[in-house]
């Protein structure tokens, strides 16, 4: 069964305003979407890693469960928040790996299919960095990033997450991508 946009944007909007247990049946609703992002981000994960799916998943619940005062728009922008959020739990925990090996590498977004998944999470902070510095420069062209690369979403779902055109979503992310493949370059 596939909820309506309708009710999970009603439940959004009633847990919005303080109602818990909106939370509670929102969550069933939304877990299979939320578990396709992690599964997204964690496809290009090392072998091995601490982190698993349903983890990645539990514990954007957990932040999730802590987020007080979201004004959340609809679906979509709740879908384009949970991706950065996974994107910031990856990250993190990038950095703590990273941190016992005090050593840090950059990689041009076009190469990064081929590296093997064990030198990843290296790889993962050095696109954070250039991706936290567009947000910096252009917050429009990194959510759409983040929309895009890392929430799986169509030009058109991120046009209606973000409440810009589609034509401004596809016009923005190929110049996105140049910038970050820039930029990585750069940093190598």
């Amino acid at each position: 069964m596939t909820p309506s946009t309708k009710s999970i944007s009603q439940l959004l909007i009633e847990w919005r305003e303080g109602d818990e247990a909106a939370l509670a049946e929102l969550m069933p609703l939304v877990y299979e979407e939320l578990r396709r992002i992690a599964r997204r981000y964690m496809r290009g994960e090392r072998v091995g890693h601490t982190l698993q799916t349903t983890a990645l998943a539990n514990e954007l619940y957990l932040r999730l469960v802590d987020e007080k005062g979201m004004r959340w728009q609809n679906r979509l922008h709740f879908y384009a928040v949970c991706a950065l959020a996974m994107r910031r739990i990856l990250v993190d925990h990038a950095r703590k790996h990273n941190a016992q090996k005090r050593k840090v590498e950059f990689v041009d977004l076009a190469e990064a299919a081929l590296i093997p998944a064990e030198e990843r999470s290296a790889k993962v902070v050095a696109v954070d960095e250039v991706l936290t510095e567009l947000e910096t420069i252009d917050p429009r062209k990194a959510n759409i990033v983040v929309c895009k690369y890392f929430g799986g979403m169509t030009d058109k779902e991120t046009a209606e997450a973000l409440d810009i055109s589609t034509a401004t979503v596809s016009r923005e992310w190929k110049i996105a991508k140049l910038w970050l493949l820039e930029a990585l370059s750069r940093r190598a």
